[in-house]
């Protein structure tokens, strides 16, 4: 129903975000299952609404505007400050001013994630925000404006993706332990990654399928796929944090290659060790290895 889904037309990031922050508290309260249901029903059809975030420089058809774009963002980081004053931001194209680490709650956001996927024009760049209270991530979004897909999920509620015609369906991890679907990156597989998947080939079924951005987590999230491994330094905190409560809601698992979980709203924004995320705990072995 269009007048429902108005592909990358007028939805900004003040609204969106505040949908998020309304929905956490909602959670917070414990309302009853149907109540939450309804909610994310209202909330996916009539506010976010595939919310565009950089105005009409995320249409698939439209040339990059590097200067346009950053003008975009850090004025809708300004509105959302404005909307949210005892909120912190972290984003990959406004300035860090060091401000978030004073506050419980931030905003995490990517509005491009993907920049070589949105050049080539494959449909798998997305936008990626996240709401985290004190270093968790509570909230999640996935959008992929391209393929009319948006993947969301809140802490104890389950994730969810809503489908282009409007449709909403929960989704849940796969329980292979064997025979698993690998993922690696397009862009960036390095030697190490080359070098792990050589060596455990016979846990997986072929070869690792290249996926750009976030699109990973949701591939393993509604059963796509079962498992990714990043070795380097290369992503930072807005690549992740949507994702990871994503596949979490999911049944899946997001840790750093200690074995560790993640904590957001750091100094260091970097993935400095990687991660690695599984359809399950007992698969994550192979990538701590």
């Amino acid at each position: 129903d269009e007048k429902y889904i108005p592909m990358l037309k007028e939805v900004n990031i003040p609204e969106f975000t505040k949908c998020i922050a309304e929905f956490s508290g909602l959670q917070i309260t414990q309302v009853s299952d149907s109540q939450i249901k309804d909610y994310l029903l209202t909330w996916a059809r009539n506010k976010y609404r595939f919310y565009k975030l950089l105005g009409n420089s995320l249409r698939a058809d439209r040339e990059i505007e590097y200067k346009k774009m950053r003008n975009d963002i850090e004025a809708e980081v300004s509105e959302l400050g404005k909307e949210f004053p005892e909120y912190g931001f972290l984003t990959e194209e406004s300035k860090d001013t060091g401000e978030r680490f004073a506050k419980e709650d931030i905003f995490i956001v990517d509005p491009v994630d993907g920049t070589k996927d949105f050049v080539a024009r494959d449909g798998q760049f997305c936008t990626n925000i996240a709401l985290a209270h004190r270093g968790e991530v509570v909230a999640g979004v996935i959008n992929l404006p391209a393929q009319g897909r948006t993947y969301f999920a809140s802490k104890g509620n389950g994730a969810f993706v809503m489908e282009k015609d409007g449709t909403i369906h929960p989704i849940h991890v796969s329980d292979r332990k064997s025979h698993l679907r690998s993922l690696r990156s397009i862009s960036f597989f390095n030697e190490a990654e080359k070098e792990f998947y050589a060596t455990h080939a016979s846990s997986f079924e072929g070869e690792a399928e290249p996926v750009g951005a976030a699109y990973k987590f949701c591939l393993i999230a509604d059963g796509s796929k079962d498992f990714f491994v990043r070795k380097g330094a290369g992503t930072k905190e807005w690549d992740v944090a949507a994702g990871d409560i994503i596949l979490s809601e999911a049944g899946g698992i997001m840790v750093q290659p200690d074995g560790t979980p993640f904590h957001y709203n750091r100094h260091d924004v970097y993935n400095r060790q990687g991660y690695v995320m599984a359809n399950c705990r007992e698969n994550l072995f192979l990538g701590l290895k």
